[in-house]
């Protein structure tokens, strides 16, 4: 696309200017097309101030999440590599799914502004407002068995953590599986889903639907934003690509084997060990002490009982 073009000559020579000219013969078209472009972007949001004699110059970049934005200098090995970036979808974790059967490459990012049908575990409903959130979602296809899918939430939450810890330096925790925490309110979710057979795992679907500058009166009782957090809005397009670096660091180590060390860094995030919960499990209420998460994600409850159970999944809820 031109528009792509144009935007790459302009951030190949930041702080400076562009003549029309130089447009015209890089791209093949006219000034008078160069300028229809140069509206064009401006229209979008791109900062772009013209001088007569000099050209123009992109002064700033609109905080959207486009695939052109997200991949500028984006220093990832495996994930965005390719990115699928949407103004409004149903749900990214359902197109992520159809990508991942015609076959897409581990790796690939699916995003939008908005989502008209997001959802979180048990078919909850995720509700983000319009360009103030991020829902996206990123297909793997790691070589472990269904069994072992857990721990891709896990290390998909430590990224998310650590990015908010670094970046924005909040005291961000994981309520285990999947619920990122700030001051003991929901601030992310992560929906993990996928496509294989009893032993045998095709892909992984990440789904990450995290509030980043929604104001927590348009937010459901419970949760939160990191704008609300912070004080101030953050540009979610830096968080955004500060999740994927994080997220594809985690994913190559956890490619490497190194369970362990996403385990030890995840436990000391974790909001639930050591601590007495309840747990909706299969539909009956368990409740114990927190005490371990295993080598596939699973937590270790020491019942009242004295006898220690394996809980793969289900709503936590802290006691004391």
């Amino acid at each position: 696309m031109i528009d792509d073009k144009i935007l790459n000559f302009f951030k190949n020579c930041r702080d400076s200017y562009i003549s029309g000219e130089e447009f015209s013969e890089r791209l093949g078209i006219s000034r008078t097309a160069v300028w229809k472009h140069i509206e064009k972007l401006r229209s979008e949001g791109y900062e772009i101030i013209a001088s007569p004699h000099l050209g123009y110059k992109l002064l700033s970049v609109p905080d959207r999440l486009t695939e052109l934005e997200l991949k500028w200098q984006l220093k990832a090995e495996i994930i965005g590599k390719k990115i699928y970036s949407y103004e409004e979808v149903g749900s990214t974790n359902d197109l992520a799914r159809q990508l991942g059967i015609s076959g897409e490459k581990e790796g690939s990012v699916i995003i939008a502004e908005h989502q008209a049908k997001g959802r979180g575990r048990l078919g909850r409903k995720w509700v983000s407002p319009r360009g103030k959130g991020a829902c996206f979602s990123v297909i793997l296809r790691p070589d472990i068995l269904p069994r072992e899918v857990s721990l891709v939430t896990l290390f998909s939450a430590l990224s998310v953590v650590k990015t908010i810890r670094e970046m924005i330096n909040l005291p961000a925790f994981i309520r285990w599986p999947n619920d990122i925490m700030v001051n003991a309110r929901k601030l992310c979710g992560i929906l993990t889903e996928l496509d294989g057979e009893t032993d045998k795992i095709n892909f992984v679907v990440v789904g990450i639907g995290i509030n980043i500058n929604t104001k927590r009166e348009l937010l459901p009782p419970g949760a939160t934003s990191v704008s609300a957090e912070k004080g101030s809005e953050v540009s979610r397009l830096e968080f955004v690509k500060a999740i994927l670096i994080n997220l594809d660091r985690y994913y190559r180590i956890f490619k490497r084997g190194k369970v362990e060390e996403i385990l030890g860094e995840y436990k000391k995030l974790s909001t639930v060990l050591d601590r007495r919960v309840q747990i909706n499990y299969h539909n009956r209420l368990i409740s114990g002490h927190a005490v371990d998460v295993d080598k596939e994600g699973a937590l270790i409850v020491r019942l009242d009982s004295g006898f220690n159970e394996r809980v793969l999944a289900g709503d936590v809820v802290l006691l004391r």
